[in-house]
């Protein structure tokens, strides 16, 4: 498992920290042509023989240097604008799971998985599904016979596609974090902030329904947020 971090920290350092704007920007032009493409590719190879300090370890750091080029190729052929999010987390992921994969091969490695499945951890699974779409569409629901009218087509020209939602869910994650670090000052303090960010929108209200439309949808939302982060407190005390 340290082998496993410690492999995790050179991925960080190599692919975040040790190359610049414009290796990114030549990788993405030239593809294979690019000389960045080879030297960022040898880079992670030393830093993981580096971090694993051990000479035998060169032939897990060289299948590491060459399956980050080999997923590094494939991610500059297949990236485009609008995949570009989702490009960058698979390109990631595969990168994570050749390290575990590694890590899993390399001499004396253990991972316990028991703690995936352990009562807390699907306590905190299950908190965190509740407070994303589930979450969303009963708000929605809930609010949806006081919409004012046209605000829905309004919304769909003035802001970006499903704004709301995920302004939402990580609102509502936010609130979920802070309860559990008992950091409750912090939920006053996100609920200023969005008010502020909400003010122009309520101040150009066509009339007072839209005002208090987006409040109750801003303090629903607050609610489910406490009450689950409050219920998944709870139930953790009553567990341990």
């Amino acid at each position: 498992m340290i082998l496993f971090i410690k492999l995790l920290i050179a991925h960080l350092i190599g692919d975040f920290f040790l190359q610049s704007a414009k290796a990114v920007k030549q990788k993405e032009v030239k593809k294979v042509k690019s000389s960045y493409l080879y030297i960022h590719c040898l880079l992670h190879t030393v830093l993981s023989l580096l971090v694993s300090w051990d000479i035998h370890f060169w032939p897990y750091a060289l299948l590491i240097g060459c399956t980050h080029l080999l997923i590094d190729t494939a991610k500059l052929y297949v990236l485009n604008n609008k995949w570009k999010l989702e490009i960058f987390l698979a390109d990631q992921v595969l990168h994570i799971l050749v390290l575990l994969v590694v890590s899993l091969l390399y001499k004396d490695f253990h991972f316990e998985f028991n703690w995936l499945f352990d009562l807390r951890a699907i306590l905190l699974y299950v908190s965190l599904l509740l407070l994303t779409s589930p979450s969303s569409i009963f708000i929605k629901m809930a609010i949806s016979k006081w919409s004012p009218q046209n605000y829905e087509e309004k919304k769909v020209n003035d802001s970006l596609q499903n704004a709301g939602k995920w302004i939402g869910n990580l609102e509502r994650l936010l609130i979920f974090i802070f309860i559990i670090i008992g950091r409750f000052e912090a939920i006053g303090f996100l609920l200023a902030a969005k008010s502020i960010f909400r003010f122009g929108d309520l101040k150009q209200g066509e009339d007072r329904r839209l005002t208090e439309y987006v409040l109750i949808g801003t303090l629903l939302s607050f609610g489910i947020a406490i009450l689950i982060g409050i219920l998944y407190e709870i139930s953790i005390k009553s567990i341990t």
